[in-house]
């Protein structure tokens, strides 16, 4: 009986057959497959990235940091009120006073804005006022709706834009130091009625 010859046994590591190369002919080089990484996207002739020269690196001057930011200016020094002295004796330094708060409120000053200082006896209207007590009296000084009269040597007095001094009496210590308070008091104008010849001698200097 003749012998059949057995059939040579596949192994199943190997997936199929594997393909001889023909005589002649080398193996296959084999290529490597893109893979999903990014490509380079093509510029369009005219479009904004086409002809871009090189970003401009910003100057350091132009990063303003922190401590270099600029500060608040300083506040401006008090301005100095204009002054004005009107010519009078001690004796008539009141109506001169009062003849000055008439024309401020002609030339269009609110009676608020008014001060009047004495330096010797108080004015008549303070003395009036003053009869219905200090406190009544003083309430119209907080209020600055009307021309006020105080005695130069009073603590509560406060600023004004305008102050007038009546030098009608005391000493010059008195004078001199009721016209340096005046000067701080006074916002906008300052108007002494008194001697010149004795108060030019008192005032600050550079008034």
């Amino acid at each position: 009986m003749p012998l059949i010859p057995e059939e040579p046994q596949i192994p199943e590591s190997v997936p199929g057959p594997r393909a001889v190369p023909a005589p002649g002919r080398g193996a296959p080089t084999p290529r490597s497959v893109p893979g999903p990484g990014p490509r380079p996207v093509p510029v369009r002739p005219g479009s904004p990235g086409s002809h871009r020269g090189p970003v401009p690196v910003p100057s350091p001057r132009a990063a303003v940091t922190q401590a270099q930011a600029p500060t608040a200016p300083a506040p401006a020094p008090a301005a100095v009120p204009q002054v004005q002295l009107i010519p009078a004796s001690a004796q008539g330094a009141l109506d001169a006073a009062d003849e000055a708060v008439d024309l401020l409120l002609d030339t269009g000053r609110e009676p608020g804005e008014i001060l009047v200082l004495t330096t010797g006896d108080p004015h008549p209207w303070a003395v009036h006022e003053l009869s219905f007590g200090e406190a009544s009296y003083w309430a119209q000084h907080d209020a600055g709706d009307d021309v006020f009269y105080a005695s130069a040597e009073a603590d509560r007095v406060g600023r004004r834009p305008v102050v007038v001094v009546a030098v009608n009496g005391g000493a010059d210590a008195v004078v001199n130091g009721a016209l340096s308070a005046a000067l701080g008091r006074a916002g906008a104008l300052l108007i002494v009625c008194a001697d010149p010849q004795r108060v030019n001698s008192l005032l600050p200097a550079g008034v």
